[in-house]
């Protein structure tokens, strides 16, 4: 069986992080194609009116909000034994939930262990959410007859490393490696009919408002949740992509290709790292992006243009734009909790 068949009426979905933005968006396009879905997140009043809006979609199977901290293992093992005693399988399952605060390499102004309490926290839901949901979940999901997909949602922060958000780097990027391991483990198994995906978003709007006050009008350059859960489907089920990187109406693939490309070069020609924000490179990275988008020579406001990214969400969910060299992503997806109001 293909993943174009994993949607359909009946089929189970379970998604991490599910109350707002991205897991909100994904659990209403299931809900559409009659699907039953389970939605987990840490803020239950924001769960419980995100069930509604999916119990209110025409054809839509049996629906569920269940609290649940992702970081704790323990959550997890009960997620997971419930839906397998309630429905016996699962064809999707989204691993979505996150959460952002600054969190630097080190700090000369905080103390050792604000700093690390912050790091843990991240990892924690980030990466160990994950990693825990994968875990849990997985040796059920290749069991099945029926073929099955793991959705995990990554970052671009994860691939080009923008500084300025240290620990959300590092998770994202563990996110990206223990992703591809998983698929290949899966992919490895012949009696598996289960794979892995890397659902990386660009710069997303949700709609609602936050801390930072911004208001609820969607930027030009934006897409909003539906918008990019329509192109995570049609790049899983339809294409059977690993990596999804979503464009924006900002960011194109080739602009998000060529800063990838560039990121991976500093250790091909052995560049300082992270040199696209390094003062000596500048002008190089401004060239190679025009010349990569069909531009030719570096123009002052090209220049500027190759490297105005950083879009990115708080995870309570708004939009929040910083430009500090970084990748678009949107955290509107990602699990709620007070803690992580803090914008990235």
């Amino acid at each position: 069986m293909s993943n174009s068949e994993i949607i359909h009426p009946k089929a189970i979905a379970v998604i991490t992080g599910a109350a707002s933005g991205i897991g909100l968006a994904a659990a209403l396009l299931y809900a559409r194609k009659g699907m039953s879905v389970v939605l987990t997140d840490l803020d239950s009043t924001s769960l419980n009116d995100a069930v509604d809006a999916v119990k209110g979609v025409e054809g839509v199977g049996e629906v569920f909000g269940i609290v649940v901290d992702v970081g704790k293992i323990e959550d997890v093992i009960k997620l997971r034994d419930w839906v397998f005693d309630i429905f016996g399988e699962v064809q999707i399952l989204m691993a979505n939930a996150g959460v952002s605060a600054p969190t630097p390499a080190f700090s000369i102004h905080e103390p050792l262990q604000d700093v690390q309490d912050k790091w843990n926290k991240v990892l924690q839901t980030n990466f160990f959410g994950v990693l825990n949901t994968a875990q849990a979940f997985a040796p059920f999901m290749v069991k099945q007859e029926n073929a099955s997909a793991i959705i995990v949602t990554g970052s671009k922060q994860g691939i080009t490393c923008p500084p300025g958000n240290a620990g959300y780097n590092v998770s994202k990027a563990a996110v990206k490696t223990y992703t591809e391991q998983l698929a290949h483990e899966l992919r490895s198994d012949s009696d598996s009919c289960c794979t892995a995906h890397l659902f990386v978003p660009g710069w997303v709007f949700t709609g609602l408002t936050g801390a930072n006050n911004l208001g609820a009008i969607k930027p030009t350059g934006a897409w909003t949740a539906e918008q990019t859960v329509d192109y995570m489907v049609e790049k899983v089920f339809g294409e059977g992509d690993f990596y999804v990187i979503c464009p924006d109406n900002e960011t194109s693939p080739t602009l998000d290709k060529a800063r990838i490309q560039w990121n991976m070069e500093d250790i091909i020609l052995n560049r300082p790292a992270l040199s696209r924000w390094h003062p000596n490179f500048k002008a190089r990275f401004d060239d190679f992006i025009q010349s990569k988008l069909g531009f030719g020579a570096r123009s002052r406001s090209r220049g500027r243009a190759a490297d105005r990214d950083g879009s990115q969400v708080p995870s309570n969910m708004t939009f929040a734009r910083k430009n500090i060299g970084g990748d678009a992503h949107v955290f509107a997806s990602h699990q709620n909790s007070q803690w992580s109001n803090n914008h990235v």
